[in-house]
């Protein structure tokens, strides 16, 4: 399992030092100023490798950019409108680029308008330690109140309705307006911040995409570009919705191990593959992680490993993230599935064996809760996250451990 880390670029304020220091063996970068539809070119990419290979003090950092998470896919493409077609060749021009670069991996999500969603972003636990959760209640005043779409009172329960009701009435403005910016803050360190009207904006756009036209869609997108990944040995992994269940009246179609056996055995093509991330999967009950990492392992290239509280037993339900050995998913279990699929892989001589991991998201502790990081990417909290992880991969791959798990 590689070791990776996941950076925003020169003004994340944990820095490449601090990854030397976290003792991680590769990076995962995306140049986040350029918007979707726009190549990524030669230089950009080189600038970036060069960032990523130099200390603050100008010496070789000895890492290298490994995993790009993400290149961006459009609204265009995601909807098939406007220049949709001219985007799909601009991917497939930046996936080239990207392998003259010696990059293989590629993260990318197929989650329209909005990337994740939380109600808060530092949600404060009984040790002291701060979150980042999802609140059903708040999201549903969110939805029926502050943004208040027409065809939300649909979409909820009669009980969370009322609750929500209730919960906006005592709510004050400066809370209002937190919760809306908590909700549209979208993906860390994406170049466009949403407001409530391009949020409505947005939503119109797909009022006739249903998650068949969408799937569909994401098919189509990935007949195109799978295909060029293939041939130039590359390895594009999907990130599943988050949360996996819809939100806003959005389709969504990457939120459990069924979506993606359906997209996978639609382009059959090994370069077509999983980003595995046990907390967007683990925000439902009826993910299991261990399990869906043994039946799709071949085809998974990419891993998140974090993990979630479930607050509620249902598909759609409150959740806040838990310390990485903590939460839902039984993390030794998942370990020991990916140990398992790599030694399968070595058998095999393939030559991705190893198959890249981080440390996704953490808990703000210590120094983390006066230190501005993007959301969810605190450099303490990771940090323990990795140790712990670290910890687990290192007992199973123990050569006292050799015999099958």
């Amino acid at each position: 399992m590689q070791q990776t880390w996941r950076w925003f670029g020169p003004n994340d304020p944990v820095s490449i030092d601090d990854m030397r220091q976290a003792g991680v063996q590769g990076v995962v970068s995306a140049l986040h100023h350029l918007p979707p539809g726009v190549v990524w070119s030669a230089s950009e990419i080189a600038q970036r490798q060069s960032e990523i290979a130099t200390m603050q003090d100008g010496t070789p950092s000895g890492l290298g950019w490994d995993v790009v998470e993400s290149l961006p896919v459009s609204e265009d493409i995601k909807r098939q409108t406007g220049d949709w077609k001219a985007h799909l060749e601009i991917y497939k021009t930046s996936l080239k680029n990207l392998h003259a670069a010696g990059i293989e991996v590629v993260c990318y999500n197929f989650m329209p308008v909005l990337d994740w969603t939380r109600t808060d972003l530092a949600y404060r636990l009984d040790n002291g330690a701060t979150c980042m959760r999802f609140d059903l209640i708040d999201f549903a005043a969110f939805d029926l109140h502050i943004l208040q779409r027409p065809e939300a009172v649909n979409d909820f329960p009669e009980a969370v309705v009322a609750a929500a009701a209730e919960r906006f009435a005592a709510m004050t403005d400066d809370q209002r307006t937190a919760l809306a910016g908590n909700v549209v803050c979208g993906l860390p360190g994406a170049a466009e911040a949403l407001t409530l009207e391009d949020v409505r904006r947005h939503l119109s756009a797909y009022d006739h995409v249903s998650a068949e036209r969408l799937r569909a869609n994401l098919i189509d997108f990935l007949s195109e570009v799978a295909p060029v990944a293939q041939d130039l040995g590359m390895r594009l992994c999907c990130h599943p919705d988050d949360p996996p269940f819809p939100l806003l009246g959005l389709p969504r179609v990457m939120s459990t191990e069924a979506d993606y056996r359906q997209v996978l055995d639609a382009v059959d093509l090994a370069a077509n593959g999983v980003t595995l991330c046990s907390g967007s999967l683990g925000a439902r009950p009826d993910n299991d992680l261990p399990g869906a990492m043994e039946r799709l392992g071949d085809r998974v290239h990419f891993l998140h490993l974090r993990n979630v509280q479930l607050e509620s037993p249902d598909v759609m339900g409150s959740f806040h993230e838990a310390e990485h050995l903590g939460g839902n998913t039984d993390m030794v279990a998942l370990i020991a599935a990916v140990v398992r699929e790599e030694r399968k892989r070595r058998a095999a001589g393939r030559r991705d064996a190893s198959i890249p991991f981080r440390p996704d998201h953490g808990q703000n502790i210590l120094d983390d809760l006066t230190r501005r990081t993007q959301p969810g990417y605190p450099a303490i909290g990771r940090l323990k996250g990795l140790a712990e992880l670290r910890g687990i991969m290192t007992a199973l791959e123990h050569s006292s451990q050799g015999t099958p798990l």
